[in-house]
């Protein structure tokens, strides 16, 4: 069974190492992450919609598919009855953990806090884990480790419909690219548009100018990804660049810049951001946001160091285009690596995948 949830992550399992300094190890390992939630992470806050289940393995979520409609009823006439048709996203949850050891020797003779500074590492690497998974999995990044991309290699703006919802060699599914043929619901939810015209409208698609590290961000790009969108019933909120890009993009003149008043960084309301007063400190901004640093043709720019430097994205993030699901919250168990040493094991199974492709578009070079 999958439910909709808003807090995750926040149970432990219980247990010690017998005695002294592995008890105190593994308790203070716990504490560490009592209030871990992976949904507060900014960049999962963005596109991530939250699920926790009961059952393991693959995962199927279902949707309904835009199939009813209304109809001008005369005096005395009742309307014919409809039902919901359906669609299924099936999603792969996997599992990913981490070993933390620290020695007695290190414990007994350190000036520093060496169990603080190795839960901080860690809980730092959960982190890094998580935002690189989602933001591969946005962008199509091909990742033999994290299994992402199109049978771990990258998708680009040649890629089919049928290759990038493949759930054999693309698990983590993806934005519609070129050549698409299917249509069973996801692409027409909103949009008043003849299918072959929702055809043209290919997710991935490469810049005009020939996108590379550092590079102009096409203005034109922008307006056609955005106008694509349109065509699906989806108003983009959001784009996503790189750092390279951050700079260019600073010396445009419809750039308008937003610091923490009034961003809302993954709220309910899709990260919508209101103009902030000028004078603010930028950094704060980056540092308390998840990166929004400013507005172009009214999409909230969101910096990612995870984005690559040849590709960026614009989004609708009043909806999520991402379910993330959760087999199991990140927990600790106790770790017998050696003699003279205490240790644990983090780990966590949870499952990601693009279930709302039409609500993103993919420039890339």
């Amino acid at each position: 069974m999958v439910e909709q949830t808003t807090g995750i992550l926040t149970s432990l399992n219980t247990g010690s190492l017998n005695g002294g300094l592995g008890e105190r190890v593994l308790i203070d390992y716990k504490d560490a992450i009592l209030d871990y939630r992976s949904i507060d992470l900014p960049v999962m806050g963005f596109f991530a919609d939250p699920m926790s289940t009961d059952t393991g393995g693959n995962i199927d979520i279902t949707f309904a598919k835009p199939s009813m409609a209304m109809e001008q009823l005369e005096e005395g006439t009742t309307p014919v009855y409809q039902h919901t048709k359906l669609r299924s996203e099936r999603i792969a949850v996997k599992e990913w953990g981490l070993a933390i050891g620290v020695t007695r020797r290190m414990m007994e003779d350190s000036r520093f806090n060496e169990v603080e500074m190795a839960l901080n590492e860690a809980r730092k690497a959960v982190d890094r884990h998580l935002t690189q998974h989602v933001t591969n999995v946005v962008f199509g990044i091909g990742d033999a480790t994290l299994g992402t991309g199109i049978s771990d290699t990258t998708i680009v703006a040649a890629s089919t419909e049928a290759n990038i919802t493949n759930f054999t060699t693309t698990p983590n599914s993806g934005f519609f690219g070129a050549g698409i043929t299917t249509f069973d619901g996801r692409m027409d939810d909103y949009a008043n548009q003849a299918v072959g015209t929702l055809a043209a409208a290919s997710g991935y698609t490469n810049d005009a100018a020939g996108l590379a590290a550092g590079s102009s961000i096409s203005l034109s790009d922008i307006s056609a990804g955005i106008t694509r969108m349109s065509l699906h019933g989806y108003n983009a909120t959001h784009l996503f660049i790189s750092p390279s890009h951050y700079e260019n993009i600073l010396k445009m003149a419809d750039f308008t810049t937003v610091f923490t008043t009034g961003v809302s960084a993954n709220a309910a309301d899709g990260g919508n951001v209101m103009p902030a007063a000028a004078g603010n400190n930028p950094m704060g901004s980056l540092l308390s946001t998840g990166g929004l640093v400013g507005q172009l043709y009214g999409l909230a720019v969101v910096v990612n160091p995870w984005v690559p430097a040849t590709r960026y994205g614009i989004f609708d993030l009043s909806v999520k285009p991402m379910a993330y699901v959760e087999r199991r919250p990140l927990t600790v168990e106790e770790a017998n690596p050696g003699f003279g040493i205490v240790g644990s094991y983090m780990s966590m199974r949870y499952g990601l995948k693009i279930v709302r492709p039409e609500a993103g578009q993919i420039i890339i070079g």
